[in-house]
């Protein structure tokens, strides 16, 4: 199987969909419709396939592992082993009647009833609370979709005659996890700023797992935790530079209800098993999590709300997360506070790389006394300035800060990457040469000119711990010094050029029939090209 064509056909199927709803709300609205239902078709295929299997007519093809699930369901003797060997695998069965591949079955005939639709949706979210609320953002009853129902009927058919499509047989988890990531960064590009709210884009997440997982990619077990997760891409990148993948276990918090389901869905799309999805919906600076065992994990990667409103009440200057700095994070600006919850969910030998905006590097009061205190202790290891527009949600230049704990020094590595980029349509892009090069540089850990330094702390104290980059980074080029004999020489052929220019201009103008009017004009048209020039 060519994976690299497969996976276009797959991304161009998907794209399709999206295409009938796209006209009728905007992304943040129909990703919800369109990753729903591939979510539901997986499902459903996932388990006919699965079904054929264990009564031992193994198949490729949907219909006919719906055919042969049909009838050993309807077979008295196989019926309640067949269903209890499904919930045991899955924790989920659905009747053939509310399979996907039934129901486009009942589109081309005719018959098929978004109420029908409706109640698989119910029976899978009921069957387990894996699965619980999964759906609730699908909202089948919408007008959006057509003003009558016989509308709605119509434009739900159309989506899913086109992911009838996908042969999700022919597909690893991981490629149509990557496919279910491929739409979320694409909804992410339509919906603008929203898009921060549940999407990291890929280079970025890229570059901050390679950073975390730099020496422990064979480790075993590995525990990995976000504490504003999104739609859970950060936290799957693990998977990608990990050599025991499907030991991973994810532990991610989500303070909005439907990004949450988002990332339950792109968990189980990913082939991650049950035991390994620790997921929480709830406010994590209000509400501290995970509290029970395990509390600290092997890395820590987060890209918060940027400078974010949060209660800063006086109350958790004796929670366990800030009590150590003395003051809190500003009322207006949240981001030590996420960087401070994070920061004490880290293990000891644990590494943690975070996304903020610049402004967490240099400004001064509580944050300035919580920036030196993590200095003094030689928590900061590395502060790498990223490209501005590369983001969705802001066009502003963000910076990753990369903290230890337990380390011999209290220097500081400076990496300046704010011209690792290319220039796009509507956001710079971050190739991976790109990530590459920030990456070794890393690893290195090497001064070199005009993209790193190694600062240690008497350089650090001797600029009041002010992080600013341009500090410690001289980007700065001198201009190519001016050959005043070659200037000369190019002005004189630039006059020259002039004169011309205005001869052949008052040869044309003397070949015309001039009248008294049109002479003011053309005078002041010659006094208008002689300033000009």
């Amino acid at each position: 199987m060519n994976e690299n064509k497969n996976t276009q056909g797959l991304y161009q199927t998907l794209w399709n969909s999206a295409d009938i709803l796209r006209s009728k709300m905007d992304a943040s609205e129909y990703k919800s419709y369109l990753l729903g239902l591939v979510f539901y078709k997986y499902l459903s295929d996932k388990m006919l396939y699965y079904a054929a299997d264990v009564l031992e007519e193994p198949t490729n093809d949907v219909k006919k592992a719906y055919q042969i699930y049909d009838k050993a369901y309807n077979d008295n003797d196989l019926h309640e082993d067949l269903l209890a060997n499904i919930k045991d695998e899955f924790f989920y069965c659905i009747e053939p009647n509310l399979t996907f591949t039934k129901m486009v079955e009942s589109i081309f005939d005719g018959t098929f009833q978004l109420e029908n639709l409706a109640q698989a949706f119910r029976d899978i979210e009921a069957s387990s609370e894996i699965y619980e609320n999964l759906f609730e953002d699908v909202d089948l009853y919408s007008k959006k979709l057509g003003n009558t129902p016989q509308k709605a009927n119509q434009t739900i058919s159309e989506v899913m005659k086109q992911l009838n499509q996908l042969d999700l047989a022919g597909y690893t988890g991981d490629m149509l996890g990557d496919a279910y990531e491929y739409l979320i960064g694409q909804f992410a590009s339509d919906s603008g700023k929203k898009a921060g709210e549940f999407y990291t884009p890929q280079p970025v997440a890229k570059l901050m797992t390679q950073i975390v997982l730099h020496g422990r990619e064979n480790k075993k077990g590995f525990t990995v935790y976000d504490a504003t997760m999104g739609s859970g891409s950060l936290l799957l990148n693990a998977r990608k530079y990990s050599n025991e993948p499907d030991t991973i276990a994810y532990f991610g918090q989500e303070l909005n209800t439907s990004t949450y389901n988002l990332a339950r869905m792109n968990m189980i799309l990913h082939s991650v098993s049950i035991e390994n999805q620790h997921l929480h919906n709830a406010d994590t600076l209000d509400q501290d999590w995970p509290t029970e065992e395990p509390t600290n994990f092997d890395a820590v990667l987060m890209n918060p709300p940027y400078s974010a409103k949060w209660s800063a009440d006086k109350g958790f200057l004796q929670d366990p997360r800030f009590s150590n700095y003395g003051v809190l994070a500003p009322k207006s600006k949240a981001d030590f506070a996420f960087l401070l919850h994070g920061f004490y969910h880290l293990k000891d030998e644990g590494i943690m790389a975070i996304v903020l905006p610049h402004g967490v590097l240099f400004r001064g009061n509580a944050e300035g006394k919580i920036r030196k205190s993590l200095l003094e202790s030689g928590y900061i290891y590395a502060v790498i300035g990223l490209p501005a527009n590369i983001f969705y949600n802001t066009g502003i230049p963000t910076t990753i800060m990369v903290l230890k704990k337990s380390r011999s020094t209290k220097d500081v590595l400076f990496i300046d990457a704010s011209k690792c980029f290319t220039k796009g349509k509507n956001q710079n892009l971050m190739t991976d040469d790109h990530i590459q090069k920030i990456v070794d540089a890393y690893i290195k850990r090497e001064n070199v000119d005009k993209f790193t330094h190694i600062a240690d702390f008497a350089e650090i104290e001797e600029n009041d711990f002010n992080l600013n980059i341009p500090r410690y980074v001289d980007t700065f080029e001198e201009e190519e010094p001016i050959d005043i004999v070659e200037l000369s020489k190019e002005m004189k052929n630039i006059d020259a050029e002039i004169k011309k220019a205005e001869r052949e201009l008052l040869a044309m103008i003397g070949q015309l029939a001039v009248t008294e009017e049109s002479k003011d004009i053309i005078e002041s048209a010659m006094e208008v090209f002689r300033h000009e020039h």
